[in-house]
């Protein structure tokens, strides 16, 4: 059970856990960059109802969605490698943390395809129609109206899943990324503290998603100046409503042209 508890092992831990925070942070950054990508280019086929890879998008999502991403983690870091051999690619070689980035990358985006599908389907019809009216082409009305609209919509449940995504790269130490529950664990081991260490795991964690909450919250009350209280209101219960749905019913209120 370890050594009896100690609080000035707390303060002697957390600047020693600290030194982690930024391959943490990289971790997240990465993963939500990724995670965006992925989500965006799983959500297109989606929207526009593109045959075959409509099928492969929910495919895609649903297995991210519906597994456990411990186990992805070892899917993607045994099992690709594996794969890959078939036609004649290495990529045993590649730093580890390419694996976990790409792992949490694709599972954030199996989330984000469905937020941004959802945001996108959340921005009144007319406005697309008025550009379509201004003489604008299908992918100019996505980017300069539908798309600004629906990052705004979308921002508050992205940044949920932003918190997730920090609390989730708590796992990347069983593939011996030594981020900052990799390091706590390490110091339990040493000292036999383990309360201690695992009490200041828990207060820099807690920090670091008070500070991105608050920054976020910023991002979203930027981008949602100009809108009205019940506008958002209704439009964030909206996108609640299309990201829940089952995938065989999500998407019978028809895509954009």
């Amino acid at each position: 059970m370890g050594l009896p508890f100690d609080i000035a092992y707390v303060f002697t831990f957390i600047p020693k856990l600290a030194s982690t925070l930024l391959l943490t942070l990289g971790i997240v950054a990465g993963s939500l960059g990724s995670g965006l990508l992925f989500g965006l280019i799983a959500a297109l086929p989606r929207l526009y109802r593109i045959p075959v890879l409509e099928q492969i998008a929910v495919a895609y999502a649903s297995f991210f969605r519906g597994t456990p991403i411990l186990i992805q983690l070892f899917l993607i870091y045994y099992g690709l490698p594996e794969l890959l051999k078939m036609v004649h690619i290495d990529i045993t070689r590649l730093p580890v943390l390419v694996f976990v980035i790409l792992t949490y990358g694709l599972h954030t985006g199996a989330f984000v395809s469905e937020t941004i599908r959802g945001a996108i389907l959340a921005v009144d019809r007319g406005q697309v129609e008025a550009a379509y009216a201004l003489g604008m082409t299908g992918p100019q009305a996505f980017l300069r109206v539908a798309a600004p609209q629906a990052l705004a919509i979308a921002v508050p449940v992205l940044a949920n899943q932003t918190l997730a995504l920090l609390k989730e790269t708590s796992l990347a130490f069983t593939l011996g990324v030594m981020e900052l529950s990799g390091k706590a664990q390490s110091l339990a081991r040493i000292t036999q503290h383990f309360l201690e260490a695992y009490l200041a795991l828990a207060l820099i964690y807690l920090a670091v998603a008070f500070v991105l909450e608050k920054l976020l919250l910023a991002l979203e009350r930027r981008l949602l100046r100009h809108e009205r209280p019940e506008e958002t209101a209704g439009r964030f219960r909206l996108l609640k409503g299309l990201t829940l749905r089952r995938p065989a019913s999500e998407m019978r209120g028809g895509a954009p042209s």
